[in-house]
């Protein structure tokens, strides 16, 4: 991922995943036949299962009819792309190999293997874990509670910076929101030339969308009672300027 994270609690490995699953609008499928990029063309049961609708003149459709068995090993790949413009952007990625099967009007994708990569690393997940696991309960308003902070409000963003350590702001030109769930948000520290994500924990996870208000201005009342300055990333120099 490229990312050094400075991490606090988080959610376990399958909820991230799930989250992932959950969230994606894209996913790319493939098979002995050749790859498909499939946009909207999938939805997800219960138990993280995958639900497709190829094209008819996918390479997915093909290698369905050319498998011995009518079950293709497959591998879908999804991507986890942050909502606010930043170096670095995908924020982790999902593989699921398994088998593939054609049940009346659907293809539905059975997962045997399940791994996440992200700023963890990369990591197999457990397939009953995985098929158990709920999406964090904000997965699906991310990304419009983090370009709201990001658009709306940059004052807060960098008064939240007083809750980071001063050692962790050293060079750091640009901080932007790059993701938040139940457990806390998470801030992208820019350098010129590296990056890391440190989180801010809630005091309390949040169940509910109803509680995320209350818990950013918990966190915004903790930076300002704290008697250190909020970093003001310098503005970039405009282009062409020269030195007098």
């Amino acid at each position: 991922m490229g990312v050094r994270h400075i991490s606090t609690t988080m959610p376990a490995a399958a909820a991230r995943a799930r989250s992932v699953l959950a969230t994606a609008w894209s996913c790319a499928v493939t098979t002995e036949i050749g790859r498909d990029e499939l946009l909207g063309a999938h939805s997800v049961t219960e138990r993280g299962a995958v639900r497709l609708d190829p094209p008819e003149d996918s390479a997915l459709a093909a290698a369905l009819i050319c498998a011995p068995r009518g079950a293709p090993s497959t591998l879908v790949e999804f991507a986890d792309v942050s909502p606010v413009p930043v170096r670095d952007r995908v924020r982790s990625r999902l593989w699921l190999s398994g088998s593939l099967t054609a049940t009346h009007d659907e293809l539905l994708f059975e997962p045997t293997t399940v791994v996440l990569h992200d700023t963890h690393g990369r990591t197999g997940i457990d397939l009953e874990e995985f098929a158990l696991a709920d999406p964090d309960p904000l997965a699906h308003a991310e990304s419009r509670l983090l370009t709201h902070l990001a658009d709306s409000h940059p004052d807060a963003v960098e008064q939240l910076t007083r809750l980071i350590a001063a050692e962790s702001l050293s060079g750091v030109v640009n901080v932007k929101p790059v993701a938040v769930d139940r457990y806390g948000l998470t801030l992208r520290l820019e350098r010129v030339s590296s990056q890391a994500d440190v989180r801010l924990p809630f005091h309390a996870s949040v169940e509910d969308l109803g509680q995320v208000t209350e818990r950013m201005h918990a966190l915004l009342t903790k930076a300002r009672l704290l008697r250190r300055p909020a970093l003001r990333p310098a503005p970039p120099e405009p282009w062409g300027s020269t030195e007098s």
